[in-house]
């Protein structure tokens, strides 16, 4: 089982609002208590959380190859939302008739992908 995935960005409060605001992935665990600029964000402390650190060094992660899937209940009007929010989505893709999907780069430059459950 996956812990965590960890993203490192200069965005810091900008990538915690983006998984809350968009997936309504929370703060599991608080470092910055600690003089660290670090969370786990996920629905429960049991999830695969993402862990992000701040990293004032960092631009954006810009590894195409590497998305962060999440199921959305509705998947057009998550896209509207992050398209009228000034992000840009790709259009929504279906490889067949089970799946539709479509991705967004967060704050730090990681592709997220939204799949429609």
């Amino acid at each position: 089982m996956i812990e965590h995935i960890t993203i490192q960005t200069n965005k810091f409060e900008e990538e915690i609002q983006f998984y809350n605001k968009y997936l309504s992935i929370g703060v599991q665990i608080d470092m910055r208590n600690q003089g660290r600029n670090m969370v786990f964000l996920g629905k429960s402390k049991t999830d695969t959380l993402i862990e992000v650190i701040e990293n004032l060094e960092i631009k954006e992660t810009n590894n195409e190859n590497i998305s962060i899937g999440f199921k959305v209940k509705d998947l057009q009007e998550k896209q509207n939302l992050l398209q009228k929010e000034g992000f840009s989505p790709t259009k929504i893709i279906s490889p067949n008739k089970h799946i539709r999907f479509f991705f967004v780069k967060d704050p730090a430059g990681m592709n997220v992908q939204f799949i429609e459950e």
